[in-house]
């Protein structure tokens, strides 16, 4: 997988064997995210980056947290997948529910939420967090799940609180147990899939693909394929585990 050197910014390829800690970031995209090509190796046909405008200053403000707490690397999806490869773009989202997992912490940016004032959650900042558009995408589901430690900031990249897990719990619909520290495959097919119900991705294809990490299953990424993606998704679930409920999510 590519990290972000905190200090150079620029990518550096680890083998899974060789991974170092790092921090991981949940977002939603914007109009001008950075790309891989912004903060590829250096070779001697590489262009000098541009490293203007919000998707930068975004990765400029993780990465200047991340160093705060002692991190060296930092993994950002808009920049760390070469989404020019085809492989590694299937790599990755096969990849990604174990990427958010094995990461020490993720910050959650919540790019919309810009009234907080610490250190107070009090029940009008909850109704704003309830507005998030983070807690609509397709994407950002996995990535409430699988890692261990969430710390949920706001626009100015300020601290609103650790986890959060009531709080989520009560926005998604899903039970806190399985945001705090309990095995999300213990939770039926049915249940898993509910929790998606509402969600959005940009292409079609993604509300399968952002789904395969929830039910432990692999699939190569066929863009152009349209809603054939959830088919292909059902059909993996029920090889691997036999229950036929996931079918009423057609």
């Amino acid at each position: 997988m590519y990290l972000l050197n905190i200090d150079t910014r620029e990518l550096e390829l680890f083998s899974e064997d060789n991974i170092p800690r790092y921090a991981i970031l949940s977002h939603t995209w914007g109009p001008d995210e950075a790309t891989w090509e912004d903060y590829r190796p250096k070779s001697a046909h590489h262009r000098p980056p541009r490293r203007h405008g919000p998707g930068h200053a975004k990765i400029d403000a993780c990465c200047k947290l991340a160093k705060a707490d002692g991190f060296q690397h930092v993994w950002i999806d808009t920049c760390c997948i070469d989404k020019q490869s085809s492989a590694e773009l299937s790599e990755a989202i096969n990849s990604m529910y174990a990427w958010y997992a094995r990461a020490a912490v993720c910050y959650v940016y919540l790019v919309d939420l810009n009234r907080y004032t610490p250190p107070s959650l009090d029940a009008a900042l909850q109704a704003d967090i309830k507005r998030s558009r983070w807690f609509t995408r397709g994407w950002t589901l996995q990535e409430c799940l699988a890692p261990d430690r969430l710390h949920v900031l706001d626009a100015s990249w300020t601290l609103i609180g650790y986890s959060l897990s009531d709080l989520i719990s009560s926005i998604t619909g899903i039970p806190a147990k399985f945001l705090w520290d309990t095995n999300i495959r213990t939770a039926s097919v049915a249940e898993r899939m509910s929790w998606a119900s509402g969600r959005q991705t940009t292409r079609t294809e993604d509300l399968a693909y952002c789904l395969l990490g929830l039910f432990d299953v692999s699939m190569s990424m066929i863009y152009g394929e349209g809603e054939h993606a959830f088919d292909r998704l059902q059909h993996e679930i029920i090889k691997r585990y036999d229950d036929q409920s996931i079918l009423a999510f057609g």
